[in-house]
């Protein structure tokens, strides 16, 4: 086949013509598919990995972490506070709009609103129309995270999401966890157009025709996303061929895909940070220092990357690991059992006490066993967990509400920058700025919050980093959560499937470029 294929395109590029494989139908099997079809409404993997299918941001990073052009086809710094962009002219939305600088506009007016991405768009005061093809994004400072950031502005078509329901509801809503036009409709510049969806339990996209970018190789012509939450279901689907590719694959299992004929394991380092958050408000014993000290000493952490991960994860001391502004050699991690039940004791909780405790059990790498795991080494200094896992479709709801004592919750900085891990996790909650809103630690310290304020004006590198490094060692010495490792990342997939052509450390497989033999 494969000679066949190299004759033919030889012939074609005589002929003043170039060869592509012919269209591809694929299926991907997923832990868990998207919660909702609006880009705005949950900042999760699982919507911006939607949002790199149907929509397509300004920018976007490339594997190798630089920056590439998207539907922002070129861009320059004006002054200190102004970004200006030149929008790519004759996209297409799938209704058949064309995009123009007023769906930008009113994308980041709606992007500023949504309680989970405003803190991610809290530095700028306005996003400027210059005329039809032209934006400038206004910040109140200089602020040094402007290209991380367009990697967030999936524009939007405002006529589509403009008006009235039937039932008379503004198309425009945004509504957590609600049945919102926007949840349930959408019309994206993206290579795929969603056909079918069925909550938890598949979604169908199908080529959209008139895809503005003409130059990509991606050759599927039709994928279907199906959530397969257990991690061995999903390699047998994988290895039966009931699916072209997977993810993840399961530490476990990682052996069994590589030894498999016809059958490729892809790997990559990761950055998502994966810990417990200690909620002060619902647990009095949390707010004192010694005991949420106690209980990050009492979670062997190398034990479970070790035993549970098999390897596959890089234990953690700190959010931002290695290679990020603000990370420090000597934020390591600190499993002391002794020393767990001498703070206990301290703290007058010898004799121990009771917590709840939440997971997901198929958002994150063998969560459900991580957090089993932990909830029996928080035994052995007296503290009796009452662990309850759920599906993510059912854990983010409860998680918004910080529903347990302890919380499990990961993050992939949306900037690839450690400011973003405290910005969403760490800092005082505030509803009218979004930081904090990932918080169910409800830690606050006024410091931390100046510190990670600070940085963000801050465009010096060095000194940036100084002012991050202090913030970590804050959050380290408090016990502000629980770190427990930096979560890598596998992909299974078919060896005539080019997988790891698309897939990135941001966990968001540019599917529109795959190509399949």
């Amino acid at each position: 086949m494969k000679t066949i294929k190299t004759k033919l395109a030889v012939a074609l590029m005589a002929a003043g013509l170039s060869f592509s494989a012919a269209a591809a139908d694929i299926k991907v099997g997923y832990s868990a598919d998207p919660v909702s079809l609006d880009p705005h409404e949950q900042l999760s993997g699982g919507t911006l990995q939607l949002s790199h299918m149907v929509f397509d941001p300004l920018v976007r990073f490339t594997q190798e972490m630089d920056f590439e052009p998207r539907l922002a086809e070129s861009w320059e710094r004006i002054d200190d506070t102004t970004f200006r962009f030149k929008l790519r002219e004759g996209v297409k939305f799938h209704s058949g709009n064309v995009m123009t600088a007023d769906d930008v506009v009113w994308t980041f007016n709606r992007l500023k609103s949504s309680p989970d991405f405003k803190a991610i768009f809290e530095p700028y005061t306005e996003l400027k129309k210059v005329n039809d093809y032209t934006i400038d994004l206004i910040s109140s400072g200089p602020y040094p995270l402007v290209l991380q950031t367009a990697t967030y502005i999936f524009p939007m078509d405002s006529k589509f999401y403009t008006g009235k329901t039937k039932d008379g509801r503004d198309k425009a809503e945004l509504v957590k966890h609600g049945n919102s036009f926007a949840s349930t409709n959408l019309s994206g510049t993206g290579p795929f157009i969603v056909t079918a969806r069925e909550q938890g339990v598949k979604v169908e996209f199908e080529r959209f025709a008139d895809y503005w970018d003409k130059e990509s190789k991606g050759n599927v012509d039709k994928l279907t996303l199906l959530p397969i939450k257990e991690d061995a279901t999903r390699v047998a689907a994988l290895l039966s061929g009931g699916v072209d590719m997977i993810h993840p694959v399961a530490p476990n299992d990682h052996k069994r895909v590589k030894s498999a004929k016809g059958i490729d394991l892809v790997t990559l380092p990761g950055t998502r940070i994966i810990t417990f958050q200690m909620n002060q408000s619902s647990n009095e014993a949390l707010k004192d220092v010694r005991v949420r000290q106690a209980i990050v000493h009492a979670i062997n952490n190398e034990g479970i990357v070790k035993k549970i991960m098999k390897g596959f994860a890089t234990a953690a001391g700190q959010q931002g690991p290695s290679g990020y502004a603000g990370y420090s050699e000597e934020l390591v991690p600190r499993y002391d059992l002794k020393k767990a039940k001498q703070l206990m004791k301290e703290a007058g909780y010898e004799k121990g006490f009771k917590l709840t405790m939440m997971a997901p059990n198929n958002r994150y790498v063998n969560d459900a066993k991580v957090a089993q795991a932990a909830a029996a080494m928080l035994s052995k200094i007296g503290i009796k967990v009452d662990l309850k896992t759920l599906p993510k479709a059912q854990y983010w709801p409860e998680f918004d509400v910080c529903a347990a004592d302890m919380m499990m919750i990961g993050w992939h900085s949306d900037t690839e920058d450690s400011a973003n891990f405290s910005e969403f996790l760490t800092m005082t909650r505030n509803e009218e700025t979004g930081k904090g809103q990932y918080n169910c630690g409800h830690y606050s310290n006024a410091e931390v919050d100046k510190l990670v304020t600070a940085s963000n004006v801050e465009t010096n590198p060095a000194k940036r980093a100084e002012i991050l490094q202090k913030v970590e060692a804050t959050l380290y010495n408090e016990a502000a959560f629980v770190p427990l490792h930096w979560q890598s990342e596998a992909w299974g997939a078919k060896s005539n499937v080019h997988a790891a052509d698309i897939v990135n450390p941001m966990v968001m497989p540019y599917f529109g470029d795959l190509v399949v033999d």
